[in-house]
């Protein structure tokens, strides 16, 4: 997909760049696909901000996607293209045989009219979806299940993508984007393909408002306030904080362990991913 330059007429467009998206082929949702998406700008259910520097932001209507990709041996064709404004990759609009229309996210190279399938033995094509063991070793994929039956966890953002490294036993070894080596069940399925929309991290947004669309406030240094609104505020002219970076509730934001020991999945990594 191509980026797209603009004339610097004004401030905001000097540095704009967007997508060229050709590929959109329909600008409306499905209605019977789409529910109401509430907003809480960042707010726990106490009212209090949990998560900083969100709020405001166009309204919109969430698409259910098919995460799961269970309905086997049911070929289905791809009717549209769709830009879904909650997440970085496109949707595609998916009319089975049986009647039933769901979403899924489009992998590059799928275009309107290609067909795709779930089962154990379906081909190794983009779109099409199996369990990890029915795939070849070097088949790049996405939309990858964690537990059997859940749903794609791994692998769901613009470009992103996985690839099958080994299989052993029970178990099939992926490449993660991170780089991260992992086992996974091989009766968990995944779908074959990396997502489109790779040049989405490319974009220069050029202006403050354009963030502001998306419901991303302005972000603020803990340096630059007042000793009572953050730990690293006060002091007289510039300073570093003088200890290690927390958040204004005092939580280290660098190198803070969140991994709980008992629920941990230390077992599948095979290699930790790449610093």
């Amino acid at each position: 997909m191509a980026i797209k330059n603009y004339n610097p007429v004004t401030p905001g467009q000097r540095f704009r760049t967007s997508l060229v998206r050709a590929d959109i082929t329909r600008e409306e949702p499905e209605k019977a696909l789409t529910t109401g998406k509430g907003e809480r700008a960042g707010r726990d259910t106490k009212g209090r901000i949990s998560v900083r520097r969100k709020g405001g932001g166009h309204k919109r209507r969430y698409r259910e996607i098919d995460f799961k990709r269970n309905k086997r041996d049911v070929p289905g064709t791809v009717k549209t293209i769709e830009y879904d404004p909650n997440r970085s990759a496109f949707i595609a609009l998916i009319a089975y045989r049986d009647g039933d229309k769901r979403y899924i996210l489009v992998p590059r190279g799928l275009q309107v009219g290609d067909e795709v399938v779930t089962g154990d033995r379906v081909p190794v094509r983009a779109g099409n979806c199996m369990p990890l063991e029915s795939m070849p070793l070097g088949t790049t994929v996405h939309n990858v299940e964690l537990q059997k039956g859940r749903g794609g966890q791994i692998a769901r953002s613009a470009g992103a993508s996985a690839v099958l490294v080994a299989k052993e036993g029970d178990y099939v070894t992926l490449r993660l984007p991170s780089g991260e080596l992992r086992m996974v069940f091989k009766r968990c399925v995944a779908t074959v393909g990396s997502i489109g929309n790779s040049d989405h991290m490319n974009v220069n947004y050029g202006k403050a408002g354009r963030l502001r669309w998306l419901g991303k406030r302005p972000e603020v240094r803990g340096v630059s306030m007042n000793p009572v609104d953050h730990p690293h505020g006060g002091g007289e002219g510039h300073t570093n904080g003088g200890r290690h970076p927390v958040s204004p509730t005092g939580q280290p934001t660098k190198g803070y362990r969140t991994r709980k020991k008992r629920k941990s999945s230390n077992k599948f990594i095979v290699k930790r991913r790449s610093k």
